[in-house]
C-alpha cells in the first residue's frame, strides 16, 4: 500500500474516490473498513489511562470506522484534520462556534442557508455575537465591512436557493488582512468540484448527507480546517461531544467510491436540463452558475471544476395573486420530481424556495422560484414531468 499512497494524489478522481480512506491490509485484506461502535474503550494500565496514552480513549473521539472517512475527506480538501458531526447544519454551527466569543462581529453571505441564518439570529446574538450580511457580489469590497472585533467570514458559494457566486480568493484575502477566519459551506461543488482550501478558506464545511451519500438516507456533516485552525476546531468538537456514528460514517465511505461518477451525472443531466429552461416561455429565469447567462458565471468558470445537479428557476407570474398558486400547480402536477427538502440523493426533488429572510440578496420579482434536484432518472422523463407541470401551471 506504500506505493499506492504515493500514486494516488497524482491519480484521477474517481480512482481517489476508490481508494482512500482505508488500507485492505489492515483489516485482513477486507475491502471495506469494518463498522467498529464503541463507547468505553480498556486501557492497559491505570498510568496510560490517566495519560490517555493511546490512540482510542472514548467513543466520542473516534474510532477506525470514522477515523478512516475523516482521513478520506482530508485527502479531498487537502485539510490537515477533519471532523464529523451529525447533520450538515451542525458541521456549520460547530464550525462558527470553534472561533467565535461573545463581544465578537461575523460576516455572514446574505444568500446562506436558511437555518443557518437563524442560528446566527438566534443562538450567535444571545451569546452576545454581532452579525452582519453581505451581498454575495461584494467581492474585495467587502474590506469596507471589517470592525475591530470581527473574527469570522462564512461564504457559502453558489448561494443556497438562489445560486449567487462570490469572489472567494477575494474575500478570503481580505479577512486574513483583518485576521478573520474564512470558512465556506461547500455542500454543492463538493471538493470534487472546487477545494475550498485551496483558494484561501480556513475552514471548509460540508453537509455529506448529500452527494457523499447520495442515497437520501444518512445525516452528517463534515468540517476540515487547514494546519492553523485546526487545533481550536478538534478542541471545539470534543468539548461540545458531537460526534458522526460509525455505522453513519460507514455508509458515507461506501457513498463515496461512486461520488464522481454520480456527480458527472448530476452536472450534466442538470445543465442540460437548466439550458433547456432558458427557452421555455414559462420561465423568467434560470439560476444556475454553469449557465453562460448567469451574473456571476465568470467566477464559476474561473474557479470551479463542475456543477452539480441542483439550481433553480424563475416560474413567470404576472399577476402577483397567482404567484403561489401557479407554483402550487407546478409542483402538484409532477411525478418523478418528489416533493421534498435536502437533495444530492439519487432521485429529482422539487421545492418552492422562500427568500423573505433576504437582506441584501433580495429574490427575483418575475414570480415564484422552484429549486429543482436534477436525480439519476433519464433527461428525457424529466423534461416530460416538467411539460406537465408547466401545463398545470398554464391553466392557473
Amino acid at each position: 500500500m506504500k506505493d499506492l499512497d504515493s500514486l494516488l494524489p497524482g491519480a484521477g478522481v474517481n480512482t481517489r474516490l476508490s481508494h482512500i480512506g482505508y488500507d485492505p491490509s489492515d483489516y485482513h485484506g477486507f475491502v471495506n473498513p469494518p463498522v467498529v461502535r464503541a463507547s468505553t474503550v480498556l486501557f492497559p494500565d491505570a498510568k496510560s489511562m490517566e495519560t490517555r496514552n493511546k490512540k482510542y480513549t472514548y467513543g466520542t473521539r473516534g474510532t477506525p470506522t470514522t477515523d478512516a472517512l475523516a482521513e478520506a475527506i482530508n485527502a479531498l480538501e487537502g485539510s490537515a484534520g477533519t471532523v464529523l458531526v451529525p447533520s450538515g447544519l451542525a458541521a456549520v454551527t460547530v464550525a462558527i462556534l470553534a472561533y467565535v466569543a461573545a463581544g465578537d462581529h461575523v460576516l455572514i453571505v446574505d444568500s446562506v442557508y436558511g437555518p443557518t441564518r437563524h442560528f446566527c439570529d438566534t443562538i450567535l446574538k444571545r451569546m452576545g455575537v454581532e452579525v452582519d450580511y453581505f451581498d454575495p457580489s461584494i467581492e474585495a469590497a467587502i474590506e469596507t465591512l471589517f470592525k475591530p472585533n470581527t473574527t469570522v467570514v462564512l461564504t457559502e458559494a453558489p448561494g443556497s436557493n438562489t445560486f449567487e457566486m462570490q469572489d472567494i480568493p477575494a474575500i478570503a484575502a481580505a479577512a486574513h488582512k483583518h485576521g478573520a477566519v474564512v470558512l465556506m459551506d461547500n455542500t454543492w461543488a463538493t471538493p470534487l468540484y472546487f477545494r475550498p482550501l485551496d483558494f484561501g478558506v480556513d475552514v471548509s464545511i460540508h453537509a455529506s448527507t448529500k452527494y457523499p451519500s447520495g442515497h437520501s438516507d444518512i445525516l452528517m456533516g463534515t468540517i476540515s480546517a487547514n494546519a492553523e485552525h485546526w487545533p481550536r476546531l478538534i478542541e471545539t468538537h470534543g468539548t461540545l461531544g458531537l460526534c458522526g456514528a460509525p455505522d453513519d460514517s460507514y455508509q458515507i465511505l461506501r457513498g463515496l467510491r461512486t461520488m464522481g461518477i454520480r456527480l458527472e451525472r448530476h452536472y450534466e443531466s442538470a445543465l442540460a436540463i437548466a439550458t433547456w429552461l432558458e427557452d421555455r416561455e414559462e420561465v423568467a429565469r434560470v439560476l444556475h452558475p454553469a449557465l453562460p447567462s448567469f451574473p456571476s458565471h465568470h467566477i464559476w468558470k474561473r474557479d470551479f471544476k463542475g456543477a452539480s445537479g441542483i439550481f433553480s428557476f424563475v416560474l413567470k407570474a404576472s399577476d402577483p395573486q397567482k404567484v403561489k398558486p401557479k407554483a402550487h400547480a407546478f409542483l402538484d402536477a409532477l411525478s418523478y420530481f418528489g416533493l421534498g427538502y435536502s437533495w444530492g440523493g439519487y432521485e429529482s426533488l422539487a421545492v418552492l424556495v422562500n427568500l423573505s429572510d433576504r437582506k441584501i440578496a433580495k429574490a427575483p420579482t418575475e414570480g415564484p422560484v422552484i429549486r429543482l434536484q436534477i436525480g439519476l432518472e433519464d433527461i428525457v422523463d424529466l423534461k416530460a414531468d416538467i411539460e406537465r407541470g408547466f401545463s398545470a401551471a398554464n391553466a392557473v
